[in-house]
């Protein structure tokens, strides 16, 4: 319908019947993945399950730092060094 102004209308049109769509046929490639279901899982999520069965507390190594510590051999130069370089890349970025 249309209308041109306010006092101005025509008359019942027709309507049409819907609009038909013909099925395409299905491609091959198509074909070859129906029914197929496929998961990609990232690496961090492998990471991340991985790591949840590793043990809460290394209780070996627990004993082994704490026999380090009692005998004063546990901090060593070395370890400061190694330390200090991993505090400052963490605090640089």
């Amino acid at each position: 319908m249309e209308i041109q102004g306010v006092a101005h209308l025509h008359g019942a049109q027709p309507i049409n019947g819907p609009h038909k769509v013909q099925a395409s046929d299905p491609t091959p490639q198509a074909e070859a993945w129906m029914g197929v279901d496929e998961l990609d899982i990232s690496q961090e999520a492998d990471l991340v399950d991985r790591v949840s069965d590793l043990p809460d507390i290394r209780a070996d190594r627990v004993a082994e730092v704490r026999a380090e510590i009692a005998a004063g051999v546990y901090e060593t130069d070395e370890k400061l060094d190694i330390a200090l370089g991993r505090l400052l890349d963490e605090i640089s970025g």
